[in-house]
């Protein structure tokens, strides 16, 4: 074997090693089963897709449902049969014009030509300067988003980028598909965001996280009233009539529209959201509060007391991506946790609004949605405890959401199993204190109500049901 191949292994190995321990404990744990196998099956598939196939355009899933798998504890033979069936929907891979330096960094943002080269230019800065330093210089420093002599045009605004294309270059775990996305409205973000405050610059010596790592979610959710909760946001939002939908929008454009026409009112509630450092257990707090309004938004907007559940396909992508803010929120300065809290809640928001700002009826939600799922040719035990046929609501839920052949399906369950598991205790009042209509009538059991509207609205493919797919057409019929 040539020296020039081993020295090529070598570095797939070190891109795709075995996965470690999660780095913060607010992060997504893995379930058991893994195996050997397992992760053998796991790495092949990393490095086989790597080599093989071009990411940009067709957005591929494969590293995200073979990742979701295999923390679920799912078989070699699950990782490895859904490979097979996500990568014939993949372009191969090619090689890009010329490589990608800091010199011609941003000219060449937004061409799918010169994906090759971005990804060979974020595995060298990542081996030099780790994830965090990459991550801090490239997308949120004032250098990659705004720059002295170009026009609003030509701007990198890599920030943007990271949160764009339905927030799936935050998702996925490599920069490079961020680092070519197009953006979709120049300029949302004005140079100010990334000029630090007096509040962030007093906190900035504490380096990487006010987060403690090993803390448990127990800070309040309101505690004083000058802060301003995320379910505020989300009440002034419902109420301000400038922001009620005037009819459908069309898939391909719904961003850009809803920027164009809200973007001044959107930025207007999204900045009255605070964030203070100065408060111990901040980001924490608000980490938490952005789980819940995503959660709200897909659950609770998409529920109707008499059809149920629309899983709708663009807010699933809500609630998927708030399942990685805490893993980069371990590495990132104060003021980087600040910003990317920040433009997560503005796309939230702002996918909301396109989708046609549906309606948020807790009261009918709490009231009339199950606690555990009714899953078909489930018998109830013989046993001499009064227990019912589903003793852990999740795990028939997981079960099924392994087997499913949607590669959405396993992210979005994985994600309610584990915020049920870091939120689930939270108890009715929680959020009296919040201006959201309902909001004290909430408790943790949203998630897993969310989770077995899901499973039902999409099928038990598992236990013999016909596969759904998710509902694109969006909550503009109320306001017609």
């Amino acid at each position: 074997m040539s020296s020039t191949r081993i020295t090529y292994e070598q570095e797939l190995d070190k891109l795709f090693p075995v996965p470690s321990l999660p780095p913060s404990a607010l992060s997504p744990q893995r379930f058991p089963g893994a195996s050997l196998d397992s992760l053998a099956a796991l790495q092949r598939v990393l490095k086989d897709n790597h080599q093989r196939y071009h990411i940009f355009c067709l957005n591929s899933h494969i590293t995200h449902r073979a990742l979701a798998i295999y923390a679920l504890g799912g078989s070699a033979s699950l990782i490895k049969g859904y490979y097979e069936q996500d990568a014939k929907n993949q372009r191969p891979a090619f090689g890009s014009l010329e490589p990608i330096t800091e010199e011609n960094f941003v000219e060449h943002l937004g061409d799918e030509n010169f994906y090759q080269s971005y990804v060979t230019f974020f595995s060298k800065q990542i081996d030099e300067k780790g994830a965090a330093g990459t991550l801090e210089e490239f997308v949120f420093s004032e250098e990659y988003n705004f720059q002295n002599g170009r026009d609003e045009t030509s701007q990198p605004e890599m920030l943007f980028r990271f949160v764009d294309g339905l927030l799936h270059p935050m998702i996925h775990a490599g920069l490079a598909l961020g680092a070519v996305h197009d953006v979709c409205e120049r300029g949302f973000y004005p140079p100010s965001f990334f000029v630090p405050s007096a509040t962030v610059e007093v906190n900035e010596t504490t380096n990487l996280s006010s987060l403690a790592l090993n803390a448990k979610p127990s800070a309040p959710a309101v505690t004083e009233a000058r802060a301003v909760h995320a379910f505020d946001t989300v009440a002034r939002i419902l109420k301000d009539d400038q922001l009620k939908p005037k009819g459908t929008r069309t898939l391909v454009n719904q961003v850009t529209d809803t920027l164009t026409e809200y973007g001044t009112e959107i930025r207007r509630h999204a900045d009255q959201w605070t964030v203070d450092l100065g408060r111990p257990g901040e980001i924490e707090r608000k980490m938490e509060e952005l789980v819940w309004v995503s959660s709200i938004l897909y659950g609770v907007g998409g529920f109707n007391e008499e059809k149920g559940l629309r899983s709708d396909f663009f807010l699933m992508h809500m609630v998927t991506s708030s399942l990685f803010l805490p893993s980069l929120i371990a590495y990132l300065s104060p003021r980087s946790q600040v910003s990317l809290l920040r433009s997560y809640f503005t796309t939230v928001l702002t996918f909301w609004i396109a989708r046609g700002r549906p309606a948020l009826n807790l009261k009918a939600f709490m009231a009339a949605t199950p606690l555990e799922p009714t899953v078909p040719n489930t018998l109830a035990p013989k046993t001499p405890t009064p227990i019912g046929a589903i003793p852990n609501p999740f795990l028939p839920i997981i079960q099924s959401a392994l087997a499913h052949p949607n590669d959405h399906f396993v992210k979005i369950q994985r994600t309610f199993a584990h915020f049920n598991t870091m939120y689930g205790l939270r108890p009715a009042g929680y959020f009296k204190d919040t201006e959201l209509e309902g909001a004290e009538l909430l408790d943790g059991s949203l998630f897993v109500r969310a989770a077995v509207l899901t499973a039902n609205y999409m099928g038990w493919v598992r236990e013999g049901q016909e596969a759904k797919m998710w509902d694109f057409e969006g909550f503009y019929e109320q306001w017609l």
